[in-house]
């Protein structure tokens, strides 16, 4: 009897350890060790596709111990995959079409693309993110990740601060080295998650293979916090009280529900004085903070250390975020592979409809399919035409090959646009709050296309000690009516935008070039009232035929611009980017353009010959 128990035991004990070194085993293969050795069994999840493996909430730690919480999404059959990473403070769970920020975009979106959700449920599209139903069955592996703060990871919130790039270089290593990972990351992503793309890949990230900035800005000073020196106050405001507070991690107001388990998105809510305590107060710091210098540096990453394959997506009707990213990055970074695509629509679609060109280049470079992304055009832009519908057309570099940069001079007496400046000195003024003057180009009998960067040089004086000058191309009809195009956050904007606080007007020598100033911004320079001063003014790049019997028109203005058949409000032409608490007296003056004699007042426009 002690024998057959004695037995027993043994068989028990060996099966158990058998069944023991067994689960290790799979655990082993689908999770990860931890610093202590002690395997983490990752969370499986349901996902619709049976032959993808959803990791819920797994974690990482960070180099300072704060565990950064994934989604990781990967094919089911064994094997050594590329890995396409996506990290910001958005939410990997909050779900884009139930969150109440984002109800309106995927309202618009689906319209434009009916059949958005009929290759993929869309349970998992999130917010400028890379749906993992289309990625996954293509061989690819996606990570989703809530930024130290956010979400479900605790820390301090800093957007696009320096620990946030930190970490995720430390993913990217991380993700690189797994047993599923094939050794080679890629970057993907809208907006923000653009944005951080150039700055971690600055950084030299092992295993980082390749990056597609989708719209996304590079200057942290000059592309997001200030236009020309003044403040872009409203933009900054709404995307961080209705975007980035709202996923704050332990933020017990957060309306945002976790779309995979229910529940807060944002974990365990905790008290405000925590949240105080665990986050930046993003537009007090960049308004007390009028110069460019180390705040913004630490932002913006130094472009010439890319190294790697960049596809760099920009879109013509984002003036006043991230069209000036897109264009500056692509000529910055020292890759060898780069490429340019230039659209015009809003700020989502394109990045849903073009599936198939990021896929073709993640091939190349993260697949090593050499039969992939092959003869591809340098640059690819679309030519926005009111008349005869845009056109797509391929080009070899940027600014355009055989761009003819034409000066056209102010006239102050008949408010034209001329190819030669008059010897007669006149002025012309107005209120600066008011719709300013408007200056036209002749029309032609021919369709004349501009692409390529512009740039205005201008004899202006104030009647009091500073002014902040706001010029808008503009497309006018036969009838003088605005043609007007679809923006990135806007149903109807103008040709595009630049701007420039007169104190403010001091250049950089060494960066700027004849058709694009770029300006120090580290000091206020004097404006003495009634006195003219020189100001050169950057324009943001745009693409543009102008029919025949149509006008080109520069309006300059002291506020923003708004089309004469809006009425004034929060959201207009430049929706959201208006500049608005500037109320001190020395914006409500009078501004003066001075023009002809030595006062050589122009706008400097990219004419693009027809021989396309």
């Amino acid at each position: 009897m002690l024998f057959k128990k004695t037995k027993m035991l043994f068989l028990t004990i060996t099966i158990t350890l058998t069944q023991l070194m067994l689960t290790t085993h799979v655990h082993a293969q689908d999770g990860a060790v931890n610093q202590n050795n002690v395997v983490e069994t990752p969370d499986i999840k349901a996902f619709p596709n049976p032959d993808v493996v959803f990791e819920y909430d797994r974690t990482v730690n960070m180099s300072d111990g704060l565990p950064l919480h994934i989604n990781i999404y990967r094919p089911k059959a064994p094997g050594k995959y590329p890995v396409i990473i996506t990290h910001g403070l958005y939410g990997k769970d909050v779900a884009w079409q139930t969150a109440q920020p984002y109800l309106d975009a995927w309202k618009k979106m689906t319209q434009k693309i009916p059949d958005l959700c009929k290759g993929s449920t869309c349970q998992f599209m999130r917010w400028e993110m890379p749906d993992p139903e289309r990625w996954v069955p293509e061989g690819y592996i996606v990570i989703h990740a809530d930024s130290r703060g956010s979400g479900k990871t605790s820390g301090y919130l800093d957007p696009l601060g320096s620990r946030e790039t930190q970490d995720y270089k430390e993913l990217i290593e991380w993700a690189s080295t797994q047993n599923w990972s094939n050794g080679k990351v890629g970057l993907l992503g809208i907006s923000y998650y653009a944005i951080n793309q150039w700055q971690v890949a600055a950084l030299k990230p092992k295993g980082l293979a390749a990056i597609i900035p989708w719209e996304g800005a590079v200057d942290a000073y000059r592309d997001i916090a200030y236009h020309g020196g003044i403040p872009s106050t409203q933009f900054v405001s709404l995307w961080y009280n209705k975007q980035i507070l709202p996923n704050q991690h332990g933020n017990g107001q957060s309306t945002f529900v976790d779309a995979v388990v229910g529940g807060s998105a944002v974990g365990t809510a905790q008290p405000e004085s925590y949240l105080l305590n665990s986050r930046t107060s993003m537009l007090e710091d960049m308004l007390s903070k009028p110069f460019d210098g180390s705040f913004y540096d630490q932002k913006t990453p130094d472009l010439s250390r890319i190294d790697i394959p960049v596809l760099s997506v920009g879109n013509w009707a984002g003036a006043g975020l991230h069209l000036r990213g897109n264009l500056d990055g692509y000529l910055g970074v020292s890759s060898k592979q780069k490429w340019l695509r230039m659209h015009s629509s809003d700020h989502f679609s394109p990045f849903y409809q073009e599936f198939k060109i990021q896929k073709d280049f993640f091939d190349r470079f993260l697949k090593d399919d050499v039969h992939a992304f092959n003869n591809q055009p340098n640059v690819t832009i679309t030519v926005r035409d009111p008349v005869r519908g845009n056109k797509i057309r391929a080009e070899k570099n940027w600014p355009l090959e055989g761009t003819q940069f034409q000066k056209y001079y102010l006239s102050s007496g008949d408010l034209k646009l001329e190819s030669n400046t008059s010897h007669r000195q006149t002025t012309v003024s107005y209120d600066a709050l008011s719709n300013g003057v408007t200056f036209k180009l002749p029309s032609s009998k021919q369709y004349r296309e501009f692409t390529g960067p512009l740039m205005a040089k201008l004899w202006v004086s104030s009647s009091t000690t500073d002014a902040d000058l706001f010029l808008t191309v503009r497309l006018l009809d036969p009838t003088g009516k605005d043609i007007t195009f679809e923006g990135s956050n806007a149903p109807a904007i103008p040709v595009t935008h630049g701007w420039l606080r007169l104190s403010h007007r001091e250049l950089d020598r060494e960066k700027s070039t004849t058709y694009q100033p770029i300006h120090l911004h580290t000091e206020k320079l004097a404006v003495q009232p009634n006195v003219p001063y020189p100001a050169d003014i950057e324009i943001w790049p745009t693409s543009i035929v102008v029919p025949p019997n149509y006008t080109l028109a520069l309006t300059i203005q002291g506020r923003d611009f708004s089309f004469p058949s809006q009425s004034d409000g929060p959201f207009q032409s430049t929706t959201p980017f208006m500049h608005l608490g500037r109320d001190a007296a020395e914006f409500k003056g009078k501004q003066t353009i001075y023009t002809g004699g030595k006062f050589d007042s122009y706008i400097l426009l990219p004419f693009i010959p027809n021989k396309r």
